[in-house]
């Protein structure tokens, strides 16, 4: 794809951005050409057309969706074909990367509590190219040393870490203890099972999900009531 094709198809989106909701075909567009399309929006600087044109926020959006529904479309646990993949992206922009939660974004730090970093480095990244910031930590321990000394917006963890297969519920209790007040989310194997889920619920977590497209939205949306 040259940037005269870029331009021409940038152009298209931007009016149908004003008649439409984030059609799936729109994004499945996007996906298909993502990494084009990436270098095409990065050589932009921020900007604000008036008068209904695409805007900063909008730009920002393209960009979160055409990432959302690459990482679902490999994510082997949610199994969706690249059209289910850009679906469920355009589902989750559009219902819960708001604007407010963009500009929210840049001013967030998350605490990602995980003993196997390395399994969610995609996700990450999609956060991370939303101006989130995120902190790492593998165990309970690190994760309320850092709850003590830095301010976080959110956590997100995993469920079983050895030897403690309900650690992700040991770092809630703790928090609670410490009367550290913020949405934690489970992101963990079996962590969108009804009992599972109910559970995690019951003891105070803002949600619970196994799924990466989940997660995204989850993570808006508590984002979008700081």
């Amino acid at each position: 794809m040259t940037i005269d094709d870029l331009v021409k198809l940038f152009d298209a989106i931007s009016r149908l951005l004003s008649v439409v909701v984030w059609p799936a075909i729109l994004i499945f567009v996007l996906v298909r050409f993502k990494e084009a399309f990436k270098r095409f929006f990065d050589s932009l600087s921020e900007f604000s057309f008036k008068g209904g044109g695409l805007e900063a926020s909008a730009k920002k959006q393209i960009q979160a969706a055409a990432n959302i529904a690459a990482v679902s479309a490999v994510d082997t646990r949610e199994k969706n074909t690249p059209q289910q993949a850009a679906e469920a992206a355009a589902e989750v922009v559009s219902e819960a990367l708001t604007k407010r939660t963009i500009k929210r974004a840049s001013k967030t730090k998350i605490l990602w509590v995980d003993d196997q970093p390395d399994n969610n480095i995609a996700e990450r990244e999609v956060f991370e190219d939303l101006g989130i910031v995120i902190r790492l930590v593998t165990s309970t321990e690190q994760a309320m040393d850092y709850l003590s000394r830095e301010r976080f917006d959110l956590v997100i963890s995993d469920m079983g870490r050895p030897p403690d297969q309900r650690a992700g519920y040991t770092l809630l209790s703790q928090m609670k203890a410490s009367r550290i007040n913020i949405p934690l989310i489970f992101y963990a194997a079996g962590g969108n099972i009804p009992l599972h889920r109910q559970e995690a619920l019951a003891k105070g977590a803002f949600a619970s999900t196994n799924g990466s497209t989940d997660l995204f939205q989850y993570v808006f949306k508590a984002l979008d009531r700081l």
